[in-house]
C-alpha cells in the first residue's frame, strides 16, 4: 500500500514538474503567430510550383471604361438633403453634385494615371493570387550607406496612393530637409482585394493571411530584415507580421494602435482616469482626447461604426450598389475622408473635404476602387476579420515584442493612450502626440509622419534594439 502511495506521489510530482516546465518554456514559443500558408486562387491548388516571377505593372484605362464612367455620372440620381444637415447624415448631396461636376468636367484621369505610374509598380503571384505593389528605391545613396527596406500598408477606404506624397520624403530625405542618416527603399503593396491586387477567391482571408502574404513578398524581394508601417488595416496587418516574424521585422511604426483585449484596469481607467490620470499612467493629452468618455468614446463608436457593422456582416449586399454606381461609391468613400480627417468637418456644408486634400487626390483614390472594381472585395475584409467576434483570435491574445513607434494623431477616431498600448506592444520605444492630423496620416500630413518614422528608426538603429528582442 505504501509503495502504491509512493508511486502515485511520484506520478503527481512528475505531472506537476511537467506542467511547470511546460508553462516556463512554452510562453516564449507562444509569442509568435503561425505563418498562414493559404491558397486563395480559383479552384483547386495546382500541383505545379507557383510562378514566383516579379512582373512590371502599369495602371491603364481604356476609352470604353471612361465612356462607361461618364455615362453613369451623367445619369446619376440625386436625393435632396435635409436643410442645414451639412455632413451629419453622411455625404451631403448638394456638395456631391459639385464633386460629380468636377469629376465630369475638370478631373483628368489620364493625367492622374501618369502620376500613379511615376513610381515603379509590379505584380507577383503569392498563395494563388496576384499581389500588386509599388517599389521605390532611393535616387541616391551616400557612400557606404544602405537603404533600409520599409513596408507601408494602407487601409480602407484608402489605397497605395495614400503614400505617394510621403515616398519621396523617405527615399530622398536630404532633398526635403530631413537629413540623410536614414534612407529607405519603400514597398507599398495593395491589400489583396484592394486596388490592383487580386481578390481572394476563397473565404477566410483575414489580416493574418495578408501579413503572411506580405512577409512572403518581402522575402521574395530579398529583404530578410525590414521595417513596417501602417494605420487602419495596415496597423493590424503590420502588427500580425511582427507577431509572425519578430526576427525579421526590425521595427514596427504605427499611426493607429487599437487594443481589442480590455481588462479590469482598462475599465477602471475609463471610469476614473479623468479624475486620477497619474494612477493609470495617463498624460494630460490623453485626458483631453478621451474624456468625457461617453461622448468621445462610446457615442463616437456608435455614431461612426455603422459601415463596419454592415461590412462585417453583409458586405456583398451594399457592395452591389457601390460597384454599380460611381456616384454612390464616391459618396460612401468621401464621407470617411471627411469625418475621419476631423469629426468637426461634419458641421460644414462641404464636409471640409478640400481643407486637407485636393479633389484630384480624393477622386484618384475613388477611381482606383472604380476601375479595379474592388469595393466589394475590400469590404469583405471586415467580415473575414470580425465575424468570429472581437478578442477571439490568437493574434489578439499575443503581445508584440518588436520595437514599436506610435504616432498618435489628435483627430484619430478613437484615442489609444500609451498606458493601454504598452500592454499589447511591450517594447514601445517612441510614442508621440502629433500636433495635427487625423486618420489618413500619410495622405494628410506626410511630413509629420515621415519625421516621426525617421526619428523612430534612428532610435532603433542607434541602440540596435531589434537585436535585443
Amino acid at each position: 500500500c505504501s509503495s502504491l502511495a509512493g508511486i502515485m506521489l511520484l506520478e503527481a510530482v512528475l505531472v506537476l514538474g511537467t506542467l511547470l516546465i511546460y508553462f516556463l518554456f512554452s510562453k516564449k514559443k507562444e509569442e509568435t503567430l503561425p505563418f498562414k500558408d493559404g491558397w486563395w486562387g480559383e479552384g483547386q491548388k495546382p500541383v505545379t510550383q507557383e510562378d514566383t516571377s516579379v512582373r512590371p505593372f502599369k495602371v491603364e484605362t481604356t476609352e470604353e471604361e471612361l465612356s462607361d464612367l461618364f455615362r453613369r455620372l451623367d445619369q446619376a440620381r440625386f436625393t435632396e438633403p435635409l436643410e442645414n444637415s451639412c455632413f451629419h447624415y453622411g455625404t451631403n448631396s448638394v456638395h456631391l453634385r459639385k464633386v460629380v461636376s468636377y469629376w465630369k468636367n475638370q478631373f483628368n484621369w489620364k493625367k492622374q494615371v501618369e502620376i500613379l505610374n511615376k513610381y515603379p509598380q509590379f505584380k507577383t503571384k503569392i498563395q494563388g493570387i496576384d499581389i500588386h505593389f509599388v517599389h521605390v528605391k532611393p535616387p541616391r545613396l551616400p557612400e557606404g550607406q544602405a537603404a533600409k527596406p520599409l513596408l507601408m500598408v494602407h487601409g480602407w477606404p484608402g489605397s497605395f496612393y495614400e503614400f505617394y506624397k510621403i515616398i519621396p520624403l523617405l527615399t530622398d530625405p536630404a532633398s526635403h530637409g530631413l537629413g540623410d542618416e536614414h534612407i529607405f527603399e519603400v514597398i507599398c503593396p495593395s491589400i489583396p482585394g484592394y486596388g490592383f491586387s487580386e481578390a481572394p477567391h476563397k473565404k477566410g482571408f483575414n489580416s493574418v493571411s495578408a501579413a503572411s502574404v506580405f512577409y512572403e513578398l518581402m522575402l521574395r524581394l530579398g529583404f530578410n530584415e525590414f521595417y513596417t508601417q501602417g494605420g487602419d488595416w495596415g496597423w493590424l496587418i503590420c502588427t500580425n507580421l511582427a507577431q509572425i516574424a519578430p526576427n525579421h521585422v526590425k521595427g514596427l511604426h504605427l499611426n493607429m494602435a487599437s487594443v481589442s483585449k480590455l481588462g479590469l484596469t482598462h475599465l477602471l481607467s475609463i471610469l476614473l482616469g479623468r479624475y486620477f490620470p497619474g494612477l493609470f499612467g495617463f498624460q494630460d493629452e490623453d485626458v483631453r482626447r478621451m474624456f468625457p468618455f461617453l461622448k468621445k468614446g462610446l457615442y463616437r463608436i456608435l455614431a461612426e461604426s455603422g459601415y463596419a457593422h454592415i461590412q462585417a456582416t453583409k458586405p456583398d449586399t451594399v457592395g452591389c450598389g457601390l460597384n454599380d454606381s460611381p456616384v454612390g461609391l464616391a459618396a460612401y468613400i468621401l464621407e470617411k475622408f471627411s469625418s475621419w480627417t476631423d469629426m468637426e468637418f461634419q458641421n460644414l456644408e462641404d464636409g471640409g473635404l478640400e481643407r486637407k486634400f485636393s479633389l484630384d487626390d480624393l477622386l484618384t483614390n475613388v477611381m482606383i476602387y472604380w476601375v479595379s472594381g474592388c469595393i466589394v472585395s475590400s469590404m469583405r475584409f471586415y467580415k473575414e476579420n470580425l465575424q468570429k467576434g472581437i478578442g477571439t483570435q490568437k493574434h489578439e491574445k499575443l503581445s508584440v515584442q518588436v520595437p514599436t513607434g506610435i504616432a498618435s494623431f489628435p483627430n484619430e477616431i478613437l484615442h489609444t493612450p500609451q498606458a493601454w498600448a504598452k500592454k499589447k506592444y511591450t517594447n514601445i520605444v517612441s510614442f508621440h502626440f502629433m500636433p495635427r492630423g487625423g486618420h489618413f496620416a500619410a495622405f494628410e500630413e506626410p511630413e509629420l509622419l515621415a519625421k516621426d518614422i525617421l526619428q523612430f528608426v534612428g532610435k532603433v538603429e542607434k541602440e540596435q534594439l531589434w537585436k535585443k528582442k
